[in-house]
């Protein structure tokens, strides 16, 4: 179903997943591409404003090496910057200081050894031509080693099992595990490693759809959409609603899209009951408004985490095209286009008024922002 042409729309009628009476396919033309450029031109900007005298970013008023991985990897694939510019040399230099005997890239005793590495690794990953082969291997396999197995005391029967949190006392969750996933994909580990295999059954179980996952929190689900963990019993950051007389997990956008996109990068078959059911929750809760199906349907919690995720994950697929639940065609490439535009300040950076999960931090929301955009006009895969 990826990479569909013009040509292969009707075909889409007669499948019944469109509707037709639509008009015409909706397309992302040069415009859409000219405002992107300028949006990643304005953002890219910022950044290079903004960055410390020590090459870092800033979050709480102290560098950070995560969020400058991050502005380092937007500023890397700008054209304008690239990996021999001096802001980014020095950026990845002070990401680079806290690379760890064991391969890891992270700040002894903070508890966030995955969810650094990862973004450090996505950073190496932009650098072209590489020049750190050996630094990104000891990191993939460090990132490996530290997912949870039997290696942590947990076989397959466990929830916890093939997923990833932000250390070993922390228990797994489908952000850290999706992440985790980002950037092996990325950073060019083949899919057919043992890692995507373990954390598919991990990101399977994350799935409200009780015929592919074997935890009490599925059962009787047939929602398709995901959740942040089954570990100690699950949990979701949307909350519960209530199905007949019980509550259940409340399925969102952005661990959806990030299971979507785990399924992917693990070539688990598109006809796959997984991948089609979360489709279809993609399809009937689309929408760039907000952060799809939080309780607070004004709530804006999250936004640009999904922004990325939700252009990495449609990107991953290869349709530019998404009918919605009513058939509609969105192109998403162009909505995510328009709607981080529109979003954007007048110094060129985004930035959430509502501040959880440190979206108020304008460096981390900026990069965000530039690397969906950067997303947005990358030739599709296989093309």
């Amino acid at each position: 179903m990826a990479n569909r042409c013009h040509k292969c729309y009707p075909v889409l009628i007669l499948c019944g997943l469109t509707s037709p009476g639509l008009a015409e396919r909706p397309t992302f033309d040069l415009a859409n591409r000219l405002q992107a450029r300028e949006s990643i031109q304005r953002g890219t900007d910022f950044l290079a404003a903004s960055q410390r005298l020590d090459g870092a970013w800033e979050a709480f008023g102290r560098p950070h090496p995560a969020i400058t991985a991050l502005a380092v990897k937007a500023m890397c694939q700008d054209a304008r910057f690239g990996s021999e510019h001096s802001a980014v040399k020095k950026g990845l230099a002070f990401v680079l200081k806290f690379v760890q005997p064991d391969g890891g890239i992270y700040v002894p005793d903070e508890g966030m050894r995955n969810y650094h590495t990862s973004v450090a690794l996505l950073a190496l990953s932009a650098m072209k031509p590489s020049t750190h082969k050996q630094t990104i291997a000891d990191a993939q396999k460090f990132l490996s080693k530290l997912q949870w197995d039997s290696g942590e005391g947990h076989e397959q029967s466990s929830p916890f099992y093939g997923g990833q949190g932000y250390g070993p006392h922390k228990r797994p969750d489908l952000s850290n595990t999706q992440l985790m996933l980002e950037a092996l994909h990325q950073s060019g580990l083949s899919p057919d490693h043992p890692t995507y295999q373990k954390a598919i059954v991990f990101v399977s179980r994350c799935q409200m759809l009780d015929r592919s996952n074997d935890q009490p929190l599925a059962d009787g689900s047939d929602d398709g959409g995901f959740v942040y963990t089954p570990a100690n019993g699950g949990e979701s950051k949307a909350g519960t609603v209530m199905a007949g007389d019980r509550p259940r997990l409340r399925s969102y956008g952005s661990m959806t899209y990030a299971g979507f996109k785990s399924l992917l990068y693990a070539q688990v078959d598109r006809n796959d009951p997984r991948i089609q059911k979360a489709f279809a929750w993609l399809q009937k809760h689309y929408t760039l408004d907000r952060n799809p199906n939080m309780p607070n349907a004004e709530s804006k919690q999250g936004l640009y985490y999904f922004f990325h995720i939700f252009a990495r994950a449609l990107y991953a697929w290869g349709d530019d095209v998404i009918p919605d639940a009513t058939g509609t065609p969105h192109n998403w490439r162009s909505d995510l286009v328009h709607k981080l535009a529109s979003l954007q300040q007048k110094d060129g950076s985004w930035v959430n008024a509502e501040d959880r999960w440190f979206e108020g931090n304008p460096h981390l929301v900026t990069a965000y922002s530039v690397l969906a955009l950067q997303t947005v006009l990358a030739t599709p895969p296989g093309q």
